[in-house]
Formats: C-alpha cells, structure tokens, sequence
C-alpha cells in the first residue's frame, strides 16, 4: 500500500519537530561551549562540575533526538521510494510542495550555520583547554626542575633568561 501524501506531509511534521529540537539542542550546546571556556579561565572549580553534569545528563536528550530522526527518515525514504542514506535535506524539499519545502529549507540553512558555530567554537575550547594544559606543563616542569635542556624561558624583558639548575621545590622520597 502506498503512503498518501497526507501521511508524508505527516511525517515531514514530524521530521520539522525533531530538526526544531537538533536547533535547540545545538543552542544549548553552544551555550555550554562559551560557559565551559568562561569556567576555566575563571578556575572556578565548583561550577565548571555543575556545568560538565549537566553536559552529561543533556547527551540523553541529543541520543533520543537522533534515533527519532533516524526513524523518520528511514519512514520517509520508504515513502518516497529511495534509500534512508540517500534521503537528504536538500533532496527532500525539492519533493515537497512549496510551503513545506520553504519550511525544510529554513531548518536546513540554520542547522548547516549553527554546526559550522558549533565547530568553530568546539575548536576554540580544545585550543583554550590544550594551551592551559602546556602551561600547566611547563609551570610544572619549571617548579620540579623537569625542563629538558632545549627548554627555554623568557624574563619579564623578553630575554631568554638564565636557567640555574635549582629547583623551587626540594623533594625526597
């Protein structure tokens, strides 16, 4: 039995809900990014745990999402008589009438901004967090007297600066 269009139109209903939610989801994420770096360069310990729990317990909602729309789109290739990975956005609206298809399109063009926002700033954050572990490293490694004879510090001039071989710190096991 052929779907009626009544029942794709249905179904691409559906399909605007889901992407509407991937919107917000990605919202919310992007908010998280710009908090997580605004956490960690105020050190503030306590609330970047709040953030990262609250960060795990949203992946739920990400995961649910996904598998909805997995389902619609595998319901609507079969509608349509295409395969689920051949089923795009983009090949979808031309397939629909034109306001629906104005709709998908809408959705479409702010899911392609906000993931090309959410991987601008994804990179952001992991250069902020891999710069604080380097100089993290290197504070370490200047206090324990671990630096590697290539190792070069700076004074408050810019000069390179004298390297003694005493350390800050004396340890004994």
């Amino acid at each position: 039995m052929r779907p009626t269009t009544a029942e794709i139109r249905n179904k691409v209903d559906e399909l605007l809900v889901v992407l509407d939610n991937d919107i917000q989801y990605i919202n919310r994420s992007l908010s998280h990014l710009d908090q997580l770096r605004s956490l960690v360069i105020k050190r503030d310990h306590e609330e970047l745990g709040i953030l990262l729990e609250n960060i795990r317990k949203e992946a739920d909602i990400g995961t649910v999402n996904e598998l909805k729309r997995q389902s619609i789109r595998k319901q609507l290739a079969e509608a349509l008589d295409c395969r689920a990975d051949q089923l795009r956005l983009s090949m979808l609206k031309s397939l629909l009438p034109k306001e629906m298809a104005a709709q998908v399109s809408r959705r479409r063009e702010q899911l392609l901004d906000l993931t090309e926002q959410l991987r601008r700033q994804y990179q952001s954050t992991a250069m902020l967090v891999s710069e604080c572990a380097r100089l993290n490293r290197m504070l370490l490694d200047s206090v324990f007297n671990l630096r590697t004879a290539d190792a070069v510090t700076y004074n408050a001039n810019g000069t390179p600066a004298r390297q003694t071989d005493t350390a800050f710190v004396n340890l004994h096991f």
